[in-house]
């Protein structure tokens, strides 16, 4: 038989696997790989943190400021400046994961709960990442590939650095075993993902009330006005209690820890 004569099993064409036909089966395939790599390794809850990926590590950012041209702009230096004043998110993420991995993992018959979960690229889910690997804790990634972002960071278990094509699968997935969100300050995906969270338990699509920290006073009051919404009557006054405003790692470490041992969560979340 002539090359030309040869078929690829359709499962294993690409052509076919990559048409706009075959939509269904790669959803499919981003629900059900995920799953089977989860339950492989034993998971089953995750704390995920939200947050740009464009915040530098305190280090890169003093690297920065200390490599550059004597004649810098005045508006480059600023922009510096403000890469290190934003750094403190960083190190505050990466100090957090790494105090709630070293907790859970103190927990009796938790090696495999409330494992630290990010969007897998740099920034905040770098730094949760980094702060879980620096505890010697298992440390998820959900990457997304985009045309501009690099969709992993080095901090990743080898076996749960998760590939998506799909923002609403990976969403998806953020949402299913979270136990608690962190979000920190970030852009449009931050604000995204956060709304699709608040929505979900205000609506109780997710049936358990998961503690939700926003991590970073200034950023969050001026970004969102709150009271404002409740002003509006767009929100109610008690969808405000659906989370808490931070600028301290121990009130977010203390509150987090706090509202899981409380409500005992088990399962998935819908």
């Amino acid at each position: 038989m002539s090359d030309k004569a040869k078929s690829k099993e359709f499962f294993l064409d690409e052509d076919f696997l990559t048409d706009t036909e075959a939509r269904s089966l790669r959803i499919q395939s981003e629900y059900l790989g995920p799953k089977l790599r989860l339950a492989k390794n034993k998971i089953s809850d995750t704390i995920v943190f939200f947050g740009s990926a464009r915040i530098l590590s305190p280090e890169e950012s003093q690297a920065n400021i200390d490599s550059a041209p004597a004649d810098i702009s005045h508006d480059e230096k600023e922009t510096l400046e403000l890469d290190l004043e934003n750094s403190r998110y960083y190190d505050a993420a990466r100090q957090l994961a790494d105090r709630l991995t070293r907790w859970s993992k103190k927990l009796k018959n938790s090696e495999h709960r409330y494992i630290i979960t990010s969007g897998g690229g740099p920034g905040i889910m770098q730094a949760a990442n980094r702060g879980a690997s620096e505890a010697k804790g298992l440390s998820i990634g959900m990457n997304i590939t985009l045309p501009f972002e690099p969709s992993s960071n080095p901090y990743i278990t080898n076996d749960l650095d998760i590939q998506f094509h799909y923002f609403f699968m990976r969403k998806f997935w953020m949402a299913y075993l979270a136990k608690a969100l962190v979000a920190f300050p970030g852009g449009f995906g931050t604000l995204d993902e956060l709304m699709e969270i608040l929505t979900l338990i205000q609506t109780k699509k997710i049936s358990k009330r998961i503690p939700i920290i926003l991590f970073g006073e200034d950023f969050w009051n001026n970004v969102v006005n709150w009271d404002y919404l409740v002003k509006a009557r767009t929100i109610s006054a008690e969808d405000l209690k659906l989370f808490k405003i931070t600028d301290s790692i121990d009130i977010a470490f203390d509150f987090i820890t706090t509202e899981i041992v409380k409500r005992d969560f088990k399962g998935p979340n819908f």
